[in-house]
């Protein structure tokens, strides 16, 4: 598995290639560099062995050329890192988009289905985790294996023997990393978890700060909170103190290495076959030898960290995309607004149906309200109609058409929704009434605007249509931010409508008028009223009355209360209390 995650890894890097290819480049000049720094300090230091027997010019000379060399080398190694970053930060920007489009076409069930703290965690979290681990395992390859082949190389020009020597006993150091990493790699992916799911739960309890305060749930959120900090805690010490074993022991068998030269060498001195100042070189390349390998384990935790963080990323890539638009889909020029839902069947799980047989026929222009308690489907008939979720049998067709065989562009366009949780995002007023029209003219946002009641209110705020709103329009009312998505709707100007309780949250008065608005939006137009007081549809032209997934009463608020079936069950019930 980590073989296949390190090069789809890789697969993403291949159009940097060139850069990729100049920090090779750039690392080969720098290690050429750096090895011949030693061998100038050797001559030098032969320049100065012997009683009254000192080339004071020559060891000028050398010193000077070491220190060209050492600023040369540097040069080459900010271009090495220079490009080096190039291949990173690029890849990580790769990653991070087709994490981000990925959202835009995975099925809304799999959102739905997953925590959205935790895919928020993987696409920023995870993919630093990567971006971290990758700079760091690029920068120690390239320069590692460089310096490790060609200080060899002058080892064995050196000295055959000793250059063996070090050869035979550093491998000892590979052995004991990659056994260390075999022990880190578990704890390190159930790290990456735990993170993405503290990450999910902060987010959510963040989000409802509010009603943990009104409900008093704050001791139990903590307690919540420190049971999953704690299993966190407990991963990250254990990966934590397997990953940092592997510095000190590879460590330990360089000092061996070192050892080993030292005692070799003073031999080799001793035998005229070496000069001290070549010892001296040698020692240092022995030295250089082994760093990489010490490197590399140093960078353990970050590489470990890296590869859970790209599994989890590739995971959520791998996800099933939704069913694509089929080819030559229909296109509806003009639609009239003829709904028709045949026997659909449904279900969010498999082991609970929710809607079972369920068939519909909606006349053109007609008004179509939805009632019911909760869970009885409302929304989800919503849901089936927008095409967010697909019916497991059945068919939905406007105008004759199976919607399965059109866009999806297409067919959301024919509909302007306005949901019970209203969404504004960070921007302009301006933008956020424009969204589904970004080319409107501010003279028809503002019409728009009118027609929601929410004019005379922006023209007082700060800059207008040019307010900057927070994130999620937290500085507006509930009901601001509402009358703005209906705004928003009535700029679409939609051949069809979905009310999902879009009043709920505005004032009586207000709502009175945006009814009105709405009925005259509504003239001509299909639309589906999802609403919980039974009040306001009362001058629907059909309204349905849902229990369980199907429709169990069908008619107008007069004909479905002379049955005195459950509709009127639940009008009444809504005024018993009122006129008690």
């Amino acid at each position: 598995m980590k073989k296949g995650i390190i090069k789809r890894i890789l697969k993403y890097a291949v159009p940097y290639r060139k850069s990729m290819i100049g920090a090779m480049i750039f690392a080969l000049l720098y290690v050429i560099l750096n090895l011949t720094a030693p061998v100038l300090i050797g001559l030098a230091i032969d320049k100065a062995v012997g009683k009254n027997n000192v080339d004071f010019a020559g060891i000028y000379q050398l010193l000077l050329m070491t220190a060209i060399t050492v600023l040369s080398g540097s040069v080459f190694q900010w271009m090495m890192n220079l490009c080096i970053n190039k291949v990173s930060y690029f890849t990580i920007r790769d990653m991070r988009r087709d994490v981000f489009k990925k959202f835009n076409s995975v099925p809304l069930k799999y959102i739905d289905g997953h925590p959205h703290g935790d895919l928020i965690s993987r696409i920023i979290n995870d993919t630093d985790s990567v971006g971290d681990g990758l700079l760091q395992g690029i920068t120690q390859l390239f320069s590692g294996l460089v310096m490790i082949i060609c200080t060899l190389v002058f080892m064995i020009v050196l000295n055959v023997f000793i250059a063996i020597v070090v050869v035979i006993i550093t491998p000892l150091s590979m052995f004991v990393a990659a056994f260390i990493t075999r022990l880190s790699q578990k704890q390190f992916k159930e790290q990456s978890e735990t993170q993405g799911e503290i990450s999910a739960y902060i987010n959510e309890y963040v989000g409802q700060q509010k009603l943990v305060k009104a409900f008093g749930y704050e001791d139990e959120a903590q307690k919540n909170f420190e049971e999953i900090n704690s299993r966190l805690y407990i991963c990250g010490k254990k990966s934590q103190f397997y990953s940092s074993l592997a510095n000190p022991s590879t460590r330990f068998v360089n000092g061996i290495v070192t050892t080993a030269v030292c005692i070799t060498g003073a031999v080799s001195v001793i035998n005229n076959t070496l000069t001290v100042g070549q010892i001296s070189a040698f020692i240092t390349y022995a030295n250089q030898y082994t760093k990489p390998f010490n490197e590399v384990t140093g960078v353990i935790p970050q590489l470990q960290t890296a590869l859970a963080g790209a599994d989890r990323i590739f995971k959520l890539l791998d996800e099933p995309d939704q069913k694509p638009d089929i080819k030559n889909a229909d296109h509806i020029s003009g639609c009239k607004g003829r709904i028709d839902i045949e026997n659909v069947d449904f279900s969010y799980s498999t082991e609970k149906k929710l809607i079972k047989n369920f068939n519909l026929h909606v006349k053109p222009g007609s008004k179509i309200a939805i009632v019911g308690p909760t869970g009885c489907g409302k929304t989800t008939l919503i849901n089936l109609l927008m095409r967010f979720y697909d019916v497991d049998n059945g068919d939905i067709k406007i105008d004759g058409k199976s919607i399965y065989e059109m866009k999806r562009d297409e067919l959301r366009s024919m509909y302007g929704m306005v949901l019970q949780e209203s969404w504004l995002y960070n921007a302009s007023v301006r933008d956020n009434i424009a969204y589904g029209k970004p080319d409107a003219s501010i003279e028809d946002v503002k019409s728009a605007a009118k027609r929601a009641y929410i004019n005379h209110f922006i023209e007082r705020m700060p800059d207008g249509y040019d307010t900057i709103i927070s994130e999620e329009g937290s500085n507006l009312s509930q009901g601001q931010r509402q009358l703005m998505c209906i705004a928003r709707v009535m700029l679409c100007d939609p051949p069809m409508l979905i009310l999902d309780e879009a009043t709920s949250s505005i004032d009586t008065r207000t709502e009175i008028r945006i009814q009105k608005a709405f009925n005259n939006m509504m003239k001509g137009r299909t639309s589906f009223i999802v609403a919980h007081r039974l009040s306001t549809i009362k001058e629907a032209d059909v309204i349905l009355v849902m229990k369980d997934g199907n429709v169990i009463e069908q008619g107008n608020h007069n004909e479905l209360m002379e049955k005195k079936g459950f509709y009127n069950k639940l009008y009444n019930s809504q005024f018993a209390a009122s006129n008690a």
